[in-house]
């Protein structure tokens, strides 16, 4: 080991000795620097990591080590001083070896001096520093193999440029055949088996953060591969042809060989082991979570997830599905065989296609692929079933991957497949069992009547109507009796309900059958218990499983959840009519926010002008609360007062049509739930916060050009779209814990009474920045610049930190403790006008008990679908933190935290604090100047150290012959001195 590193030591003398090392080192902290400000756009992105270091550095890392390795042997060889080295008392198996880790240790500063910019990164953000370590480790990695790789070639030619052309070559190639590029042109498995090889691939598992010993055993075996025919090539220079020396050579290729071959055999045999790893990550977000281990040991059924995967896909989609299967197999490994996982290409087995498309509704996805010369259309799978008894679920590609556009690609990653998995586990887990279980829980019988007309059916739907029949009689048979059915066809005499009192009851109209003909059908089914009518319409191609999806949805419904059930009232969507006769149609809806919550709980719709909620309700969600009598605000108060959770999303501006101007004013909400607020402790002034940190909003804007004014939107800075970054979040809560921001749009600062809430657990989960300040106009939100030309808004005279949102648990009063509630007011006047029919008079709960939970949002179109589309439209799926947000809420008031847990890996506020453009420019250039200041002192460090030691003696090309007699002598006596020579 000790000659191994003299023979090192002198070719890091030899690097530092010439210019070549500190141009070397220059080089590529530049490179390293331009690719991360400029090509990646780091600033851009607004992202805490390091990934844009990383992304460039296995194309970089093989011009470094050609250009390191192209003249170690060859230039020995042009010299002639080849022969000396290899009659130096040491074994050509030390020289290899010492030349390999120079090149390395070489490399290794110049990566050591990019240690600058992850911690710049952590400075403007909160750093995961396990994949910044795995980086490194990568890089080093895999520097070794391409060093390896460049002494092999190098030792094959006397030509430097031959050498570092070859050495590019061979690299590049190990690299390009696990790329997308190659993989795209064959199939999964294939395209598999070409990832396993490339170095690229495995530069990026290991750059995530995650040490796999595969991937260890990867980068070991390709270096010491090289490294071994770096030492045969050489022992073959000095071998001659002869006999006496043939057993000799055989004896020294079958060891090599032997060697290599156990290598590539350790390989294949740890490639299926993909338990052996270490996450690195700070939230080991690529290792199960101990809420899916307890999930998955709680199992009493076996459990089968299948994916189904088309072996020629997408390119984008190719590289995840090996990343897909690598967590299926965790999953069935940590169930210990409660967990069946299986993989399948539904093209190669046509019986389970034809299953997958009946029974559960999977269909291929037509993706568009464009190629150089021609655009093409494939259909393929990218979906994983999930199945628990009878009850299954399924998750298409738009279910599991997430989409960014990261400098000028496109990139695609999977957003969190743990929690898309567990989550739906959970759900069909502990959600109906099977549909046994769901007709058991209903509480009268089901009359099912399926309204079909086969004679008018057109052509494409003739076997619906025989379809439809048998899910419902297969239903049928199973509900011992709960439910039974009959098919009717309306327009038949004798129909017990004709076509119009279809329509007046339950508002059923025919389809069309065409847009050529009169003749119309009926496709629709009644599900009747007891007075509960539910109306189940055509959905979907009316598949099997269509039809069996929609039947069991509309029971699920009928009966009592086993699922939480999330109650949310919103104000209506129907059209108004103004005073001149107009028909309005409301600019607000709130779809996107129900449809999230229903993916994982029972969305059920309140009508709280009854005054009461129904107790099976797990938490009651408000949005925009207006138009509230004290029956609302009844309901919703003794709701709190047994304990219930609450969330209001209460802003009081709504946003609503300008009939004069144009465009959207704000509208103020006086009718709300402001004096129910105050009465706990909580008021939500009547104003709007503004402020500086905010998300940007399309603007009408006025252009001159020559004589005529041109209107164009752009995108301009609106204050009234808070955005609300990490360092602005309450630390440690769950509902924030997992979002890197969210925007409050159109928010109202919240003020919290410290008297009233003194005995209750209060926490101010958002707020906005310093340099915010308040408006008490709601009304006037659009911009004005005649007045204010440079931003458009009033510049303001104070700023401070406004409270935007706040959570409070504790025991409550009453708003009606001590007075009449609204059901006694009701039965007083029902008594005056009809003394005969007394209203029943519920009792009025006056405190509740410690487990009330309030959450208050000063917002009230956060979760508003328009301005889901005004955000999708210039920030991309940033709106899906407000939808992130809400289920978090929900979470945390059913204390469903194990969900929160998983979703919070990985997705840790990751985001750059906000900087201005001259900001960035500095952390920039002093990323710059860090750079150059650590690349002079290495050459001071150098200079200082080389004028302290003792000049090395130099070998000259006529002392060949005294070199090797001095060499065979002298070996005993000094062999560090003959090994510096």
């Amino acid at each position: 080991m000790k000659q191994i590193l003299t023979i090192t030591r002198k070719e890091l003398h030899g690097y530092f000795g010439s210019p070549m090392a500190m141009i070397f080192i220059g080089a590529f902290l530049v490179a390293t620097l331009f690719s991360f400000f400029w090509v990646d756009t780091f600033f851009a992105r607004g992202i805490a990591d390091v990934r844009p270091l990383f992304r460039w550095m296995p194309v970089l890392m093989i011009f470094i080590a050609a250009a390191l390795t192209m003249r170690q042997w060859s230039e020995e060889q042009r010299v002639g001083t080849l022969e000396v080295l290899l009659t130096l008392p040491v074994s050509t198996t030390q020289l290899v070896i010492g030349k390999f880790l120079a090149v390395v240790a070489l490399i290794g500063i110049a990566l050591a001096l990019t240690f600058f910019i992850p911690v710049t990164v952590a400075i403007l953000g909160n750093l995961d520093w396990g994949p910044v370590f795995g980086g490194y480790l990568a890089a080093i990695l895999l520097a070794g193999a391409y060093a390896a790789i460049g002494l092999f070639v190098s030792s094959r030619t006397d030509n430097q440029i031959v050498a570092l052309l070859s050495t590019v070559l061979l690299c590049g190639a190990f690299y390009l055949v696990g790329s997308t590029g190659v993989t795209n042109f064959v199939g999964n498995e294939v395209g598999e088996i070409l990832r396993a090889i490339g170095a690229g691939s495995r530069f990026e598992s290991i750059q995530r953060g995650v040490i796999d010993l595969r991937d260890l055993l990867y980068y070991v075996t390709l270096a010491g591969i090289f490294l071994v025919l770096n030492i045969l090539s050489l022992k073959a220079k000095g071998w001659s042809a002869g006999e006496q020396t043939l057993p000799k050579r055989r004896g020294l290729a079958i060891t090599s060989a032997l060697l290599i071959v156990n290598l590539l055999v350790a390989n294949v045999w740890v490639y299926p082991l993909r338990g052996l790893r270490l996450d690195l990550t700070q939230y080991g977000e690529y290792s199960l979570s101990k809420a899916t281990r307890n999930l998955l040991d709680g199992l009493q059924e076996p459990l089968l997830i299948r994916g189904y995967f088309s072996e020629r896909t997408h390119p984008l989609l190719a590289p995840l599905v090996p990343k897909v299967r690598d967590m299926l197999q965790e999953y069935a490994l940590a169930s210990q065989g409660r967990v069946q996982v299986e993989i399948i290409d539904p093209a190669k087995e046509p019986e389970k296609e034809e299953e997958a498309y009946q029974v559960y509704g999977i269909r291929p996805t037509p993706f568009q692929i464009a190629g150089r010369y021609e655009a093409s259309i494939i259909n393929s799978y990218f979906d994983i079933l999930i199945q628990y008894g009878d009850q299954s679920v399924t998750l298409g590609f738009d279910d599991l991957i997430e989409v960014k556009q990261e400098s000028n690609s496109v990139n695609v990653y999977l957003r969190n497949l743990e929690y898309d998995l567990t989550s739906n586990i959970k759900k069909v887990v502990y959600g109906f069992q099977n549909i046994d279980t769901v007709l058991a829980s209903l509480s009268d019988p089901v009359e099912m009547t399926i309204y079909v007309t086969p004679n008018t059916m057109p052509e494409s739907l003739a076997g619906v109507p025989a379809t439809m029949e048998k899910v419902v009689q297969e239903i049928a048979a199973q509900s011992n009796g709960k439910l039974t059915y009959t098919v009717v066809d309306p327009t038949q005499a004798d129909s017990p309900m004709t076509p119009q009192q279809l329509y007046d009851t339950y508002g059923i109209q025919p389809f069309a059958a065409s847009l050529f003909s009169n003749d119309v059908y009926y496709m629709h089914m009644v599900l009747k218990m007891g007075d509960e009518e539910n109306v189940i319409f055509p959905s979907g191609e009316m598949s099997e499983a269509d039809v069996r999806n929609s039947v069991e949805s509309a029971l699920k419904r009928m009966s009592s959840g086993f699922l939480k059930v999330v109650g949310i009232w919103s104000p209506s969507t129907e059209a108004t009519t103004d005073m001149y006769g107009q028909t309005i149609q409301p600019l607000s809806s709130w779809n996107d926010v129900r449809e999230a919550l229903g993916q994982e709980y029972e969305v059920r719709t309140l009508d709280l002008s009854t005054g009461s909620i129904a107790p099976d309700v797990d938490v009651v969600f408000v949005i925009a609360p207006q138009g509230f009598t004290d029956m609302e605000l009844y309901a919703i108060d003794q709701y709190l007062m047994r304990g219930g959770t609450v969330i209001l999303a209460a802003g009081n501006t709504v946003i609503a049509q300008d009939p004069y101007a144009g465009g959207i004013t704000g509208r103020l909400i006086t009718d709300g739930v402001a004096g129910l607020l105050e009465h706990y402790g909580i008021t939500v002034q009547q104003g709007m916060v503004l402020d500086p940190q905010n998300e940007p909003f399309p603007m009408p804007v006025v252009r001159q050009v020559g004589n005529y004014q041109i209107q164009e939107y752009q995108a301009l800075n609106y204050p009234y779209f808070v955005d609300v970054r990490s360092a602005a979040m309450a630390k440690n809560n769950p509902i924030v814990s997992n979002l890197a921001a969210i925007t409050l749009n159109w928010v109202s600062p919240i003020q919290i009474n410290q008297e009233k809430n003194a005995e209750r657990e209060v926490e101010v989960l958002l707020s906005s920045t310093s340099g915010a300040w308040f408006q008490s106009d709601p009304i006037n939100i659009q911009p004005d610049f005649t007045l204010y030309p440079e931003s458009g808004f009033a510049q303001p005279t104070s700023t401070q930190v406004y409270t935007l949102a706040v959570s409070v648990q504790g025991a409550f009063d009453s708003y009606f403790a001590g007075k009449p509630s609204p059901f006694e007011t009701a039965q007083t006047e029902e008594t005056e006008a009809s003394p005969a029919t007394p209203t029943t008079n519920p009792g009025t709960i006056d405190k509740s008990p410690e487990t009330a939970r309030l959450l208050v949002v000063g917002s009230a179109e956060f979760v508003d679908d328009i301005v889901f589309q005004i955000s999708s439209s210039m920030s991309g799926d940033r709106y899906l933190n407000s939808l992130q947000f809400v289920k978090n809420a929900v979470a945390w008031a059913t204390e469903d935290l194990d969900l929160l847990e998983i979703q919070a890996r990985g997705n840790e506020s990751r985001v750059l604090a906000s900087l201005e453009e001259s900001e960035q420019s500095f952390w920039e250039i002093l990323n710059y100047g860090v750079a150059l200041l650590a690349l002079l002192a290495l050459g001071g460090f150098v200079t200082i150290r080389r004028r302290n030691e003792q000049p090395m003696e130099l070998v000259q090309p006529s002392a060949v012959s005294h070199q090797r007699s001095a060499s065979a002598l002298g070996a005993e006596q000094n062999p560090e001195k003959e090994v510096e020579k």
